[in-house]
């Protein structure tokens, strides 16, 4: 699961409006979160927002966020790859010259670094109140109150997991497309990651808990819900019942209101033949899939423990595509990860080009201490980046020639915002279309103007490197319609 998914309005917190009388009320505090990695930490994001509502605080306005008129600044961290470690540490120390220049302010560091380097931080950066892990966003509030007490940072991780954060309040970014997560954790040992450690073993959620909250979330206006897990299909194998994901996906069908289902992210050795066959047959699941391979090698899968191998993976794709031709399917892929050889990474190559993903997020191997990988000897920058680059121009190619397809196709896009660069000026909205590819949609001369959650079907008129762009021509023949 990965931060290269979404949009910038996908991990956006939204920051809330003023009041009638234009002065945004302050409560106890007017905070701002600032969010670091996967949709797990987006939406963990939403239940921090949450549970300093429900103590008082105040979301932000845009005019208190870009003036620094802030009481309160929360970073939710990741802790994956170098480069996050090395962000966090670097907007910490810009905001300690916003706590010179407002002394009240306070700084709070949660999420998976919280949880990984939770007394280096606080020592690190003497400026910031309060350090809690993943399993303690309830516990915000507490801590912040203790700081101002003792004038010293309140530090609270626990290992163990006392209760989901789903039970938490929430205060969901969009109103249209909400983030429900069915389990926490992750009991595989892929020897690059730092995931089971900072998130700990996997627990499921109850079924009729899972389908509650969805239930909500469509009462609350909710089209759209994604399904969240570290391994979403394995939910379930902890009690025995390894169909649980595709009963959860075939009863998420059964949701009136309910539009769109989507999920990840799933691991290959756990996505079975029920999985597929309820994505089929469930009319509201998209198909849409994110699909880690990691690497082609089969010597450096075992290497990086993933219980699976190219032809087995391989085989799951060729069924996908069977039972839904349209699936769009994307991938994480690690480039120089410790022994890889040119054989192994011609191997990737080789993968690639035959499973021909919509797109793949690649990552030179980041070495994460506390992991076996990290103690492994790793392989000169020069010789991975070359690798890299080789593996995204492949892609690149990949996915331009997928895009091409969709030309003059038609297409039913759920409006989630204007949040294109260039939307304003060209009169367009930003969505997805339903196997998730990003759409520009620009809305014909005298056509209504549609809202987010509207449904908007157009004709396809160009293909970009990443999105597509559909500006229709009625009078030419070509599809506009709205519904709402």
């Amino acid at each position: 699961m990965n931060e290269d998914m979404m949009t910038e309005a996908e991990r956006a917190l939204k920051l809330t409006e003023p009041n009638e009388n234009g002065a945004p009320a302050r409560g106890k505090g007017v905070f701002y979160v600032h969010t670091l990695g996967c949709q797990m930490n987006v939406h963990d994001s939403e239940r921090i927002a949450g549970v300093l509502e429900a103590d008082g605080y105040v979301p932000a306005t845009e005019e208190q966020y870009l003036d620094h008129d802030i009481d309160l600044i929360v970073m939710n961290t990741c802790a994956v790859r170098e480069n996050a470690a090395e962000r966090m540490y670097g907007t910490i120390g810009l905001w300690a010259e916003l706590k010179r220049e407002r002394p009240n302010l306070q700084i709070a560091v949660g999420g998976c670094m919280a949880q990984l380097d939770r007394e280096k931080i606080a020592k690190k950066a003497p400026w910031v109140d309060a350090v809690f892990g993943t399993k303690n966003i309830g516990s915000l509030p507490q801590l912040l109150d203790q700081a101002r007490i003792e004038g010293h940072a309140q530090v609270k991780v626990k290992e163990e997991l006392n209760y989901f954060p789903s039970q938490l309040p929430t205060d969901r970014a969009s109103k249209v497309s909400s983030w429900v997560a069915i389990s926490v954790g992750c009991n595989n040992t892929c020897t690059f990651c730092i995931v089971p450690t900072t998130r700990g073993k996997e627990h499921d959620r109850r079924p009729g808990d899972i389908l509650a909250e969805i239930r909500q979330c469509v009462e609350e206006g909710a089209k759209e819900v994604t399904l969240l897990g570290q391994n979403v299909n394995s939910f379930g194998y902890g009690i025995g019942d390894r169909f649980a994901f595709s009963k959860l996906l075939r009863a998420c069908g059964e949701i009136d209101g309910l539009e769109r289902v989507r999920f990840t992210s799933p691991h290959p050795a756990a996505f079975t033949d029920d999985v597929i066959a309820a994505m089929a047959e469930t009319p509201n699941v998209m198909h849409q899939l994110h699909f880690p391979l990691q690497s082609g090698s089969d010597r450096i899968l075992r290497a990086m423990r993933r219980s699976y191998r190219s032809a087995k993976f391989l085989d799951i794709l060729r069924k996908i595509r069977e039972a839904m031709p349209d699936a769009q399917i994307s991938t994480d892929i690690i480039v120089g990860f410790p022994g890889e050889t040119e054989e192994d990474f011609q191997e990737t190559l080789r993968v690639v080009e035959e499973a021909r993903f919509s797109s793949a997020f690649t990552f030179i191997y980041s070495p994460r201490p506390g992991t076996p990988a990290a103690e492994m000897e790793q392989i000169p920058h020069d010789v991975v980046q070359d690798r890299f680059e080789r593996l995204v121009a492949l892609q690149e190619r990949i996915t331009e020639e997928n895009l091409k397809t969709f030309e003059g196709r038609d297409v039913e896009v759920m409006v989630t915002g204007a949040s294109g660069k260039k939307d304003a000026a060209t009169h367009r909205v930003t969505g997805r279309e339903k196997t998730g590819v990003l759409v520009h949609v620009g809305v014909p001369e005298g056509e209504p103007m549609p809202q987010v959650g509207d449904f908007v079907t157009a004709t396809v008129t160009h293909a970009g490197r990443h999105n597509l762009i559909a500006d229709p021509d009625p009078k030419a023949g070509q599809t506009y319609a709205v519904r709402h």
